[in-house]
């Protein structure tokens, strides 16, 4: 009886931190599918844009430590939080340049928002990469460290 009691509080106490676990993935918000005013776009489209514009500006708006962990080749690390307008014309100076946002993917809102913010200031060739760090890794594209 003991040990029967013994094996029912362990597979109570794992489903109980089973379903915390998936209810917390569940409730945690999905990105918009779109962003007024920026054009949605795929890793293959961000490769496209690094190789034809050199003027082209890839934000990462993840924390500072995701970042350090790796980040697209190229990309200047810009926490949405701390973004400001002088905080953005300082790594795009031009409103009418190219700059691409992205962080961890569709479960994470820091680059949807970094792009509406740009939006919001003027810019106007605003892309917005989606599918983010996750979707680059798994394109295998260049990555820094």
């Amino acid at each position: 009886m003991r040990h029967l009691f013994h094996t029912l509080c362990v597979l109570l106490a794992l489903g109980v931190v089973l379903g915390v676990g998936g209810t917390a993935r569940a409730d945690k918000p999905v990105a918009p599918d779109a962003v007024a005013g920026a054009e949605l776009v795929d890793a293959a489209r961000v490769v496209e844009l690094a190789q034809s514009r050199s003027d082209l500006v890839i934000v990462d708006a993840r924390r500072g430590e995701e970042f350090a962990k790796g980040h697209i080749e190229g990309a200047v690390n810009l926490l949405d939080a701390d973004m400001t307008e002088a905080r953005l014309r300082a790594v795009q100076p031009d409103a009418a340049g190219p700059i691409v946002f992205y962080c961890n993917g569709p479960r994470c809102l820091r680059s949807s928002n970094a792009a509406a913010k740009a939006v919001s200031w003027g810019y106007t060739q605003v892309y917005w990469f989606r599918g983010g760090w996750s979707a680059w890794v798994e394109a295998r594209y260049p990555m820094s460290f």
